[in-house]
């Protein structure tokens, strides 16, 4: 049986079975799981703010994926509102996802010959 392709974007196949299959491990090692969000916490606001400056400073020749990442995971730390919070982490796995492709598809560095 042949089914309809659920993704368009290059890359975001693999990433969403990468993505299954770790969750299929977890789920086997530790079942399912419910903890609080722990987000919103004192000087969380101030970090997302200090690395939207970051990356809002960068030129684009100094963005990399690192500040972007670490900008909206301190996005998603500092939101309080379930949704909100939720449409963060989305961005999150989209900009993780975006690395991921980029890493994939940077050409491969030989290792030095140590002289």
């Amino acid at each position: 049986m042949s089914y309809p392709t659920l993704f368009t974007t290059p890359g975001v196949k693999a990433f969403a079975e990468e993505i299954d299959a770790e969750r299929q491990r977890q789920l086997t090692k530790w079942g399912e799981q419910s903890y609080p969000n722990g987000t919103g916490r004192p000087g969380d606001t101030e970090t997302a703010d200090r690395l939207r400056a970051v990356c809002k400073a960068n030129s684009r020749d100094e963005d990399n994926w690192r500040d972007i990442l670490a900008e909206e995971i301190a996005e998603a730390f500092a939101e309080t509102d379930p949704a909100a919070l939720r449409t963060e982490l989305i961005q999150c796995a989209a900009v993780i996802q975006a690395w991921l492709w980029d890493l994939d598809h940077q050409p491969a560095v030989l290792p030095s010959s140590g002289a």
